[in-house]
């Protein structure tokens, strides 16, 4: 496990954010924390002994002012955050992964799976899928899945490695955190149900992704994406006030210090909103739900080289502060 890492800079944009923490031998409590890495216990400034960060986000509305209150600077004093361990910023009880929404990623993917025959050079190649991503982007759907709650761990902890996993992959995402339910809102309504922004590492794990026994059904998204711990979250939940634009924002990936994925929201085929609205034309979304936003392209795939023991993944989204995990293997 990494212990909190020492701030060189902001920890992330705005006047605060919300994390989940803890002291050494004490309970997790909700937490407001400031860019110069201070710390306050919301438990006793908003007078809840049980509040957690889940249950301020089912209040957010009500809360939010609050909260910018306590954040200014005539609050309560705080205490440095290198006192406490950050955990996974909120306990979300429904979380929904998208895949294939970043428009290089997929068109690479297009260009790389060539069909057995296609001698046509790689220009003509790339250009179809384009044409295919533009026209998707107007007419189709986001493609969504489920994730499961007990996938998710801490932005600074170690993450194991199954041995059954023989290709474990990167995915690093914009996620939004819900803030008030949600059920068939549209595009234009649904940024208005989103609290606030987080980081995910949506690991995948390549060799299970498609079922041989069965190719018919297509995907096995509980083995590949669920083990325990193949959700990094976090650090922060930054509210989305602090999001000047949540459609132009930088996510990069660095393993073992070498950049791996570095590209910017921009290039998302179905934006937040979008996918925030599709979503809940099926699902009622709840406070505290994540919707991952899919993750671009620069996975291990696309450069041979998959995650291994003693790995050290550092993800950062712009205004969101940076998580680091690293690998650990599964003792037989």
């Amino acid at each position: 496990m990494f212990v909190t890492p020492e701030p060189t800079s902001a920890l992330f944009a705005g006047p605060f954010a919300l994390a989940t923490l803890t002291a050494p031998g004490g309970p997790a409590f909700p937490a407001l924390v400031t860019p110069d890495a201070r710390v306050l216990d919301l438990r006793a400034a908003l007078g809840d002994a049980r509040l957690t960060v889940l249950g301020i986000l089912e209040t957010w509305d009500a809360l939010l002012p609050r909260l910018e209150e306590l954040a200014g600077a005539g609050g309560p004093e705080r205490e440095p955050l290198a006192g406490f361990r950050v955990h996974a910023p909120v306990e979300a009880r429904q979380i929904f992964q998208s895949g294939a929404n970043y428009r290089r990623h997929v068109i690479d993917l297009h260009v790389a799976h060539r069909a057995p025959g296609d001698d046509r050079p790689e220009e003509e190649r790339r250009a179809e899928a384009a044409e295919i991503m533009d026209r998707r982007a107007v007419e189709d759907l986001p493609y969504v899945f489920i994730g499961l709650p007990s996938a998710v761990t801490g932005p600074y902890d170690d993450v194991v490695l199954p041995a059954w996993a023989r290709k474990p992959d990167w995915e690093l995402e914009l996620a939004a955190v819900i803030g008030r339910p949600a059920h068939r809102v549209s595009a234009e309504e649904a940024l208005g149900h989103v609290a606030g922004y987080t980081i995910a590492n949506d690991l995948t794990d390549r060799s299970t992704v498609f079922r041989r026994d069965m190719p018919q059904i297509g995907t096995d998204w509980l083995r590949s994406k669920n083990a325990p711990g193949f959700t990094p979250l976090g650090p922060w939940i930054v509210p989305a006030a602090s999001i000047a634009d949540p459609g132009d924002l930088r996510v990069t990936l660095k393993l073992n210090g070498e950049t791996m994925q570095d590209e910017s929201t921009k290039d998302m085929i179905f934006d937040v909103a979008r996918v925030v609205s599709y979503v809940s034309q099926t699902a009622r979304l709840l406070p505290g739900d994540l919707v991952l936003t899919g993750s671009p392209a620069g996975n291990g795939m696309h450069w041979g080289r998959l995650l291994r023991d003693g790995d050290v993944m550092e993800g950062s989204v712009t205004g969101l502060g940076v998580q680091r995990t690293r690998c650990v293997a599964e003792e037989s």
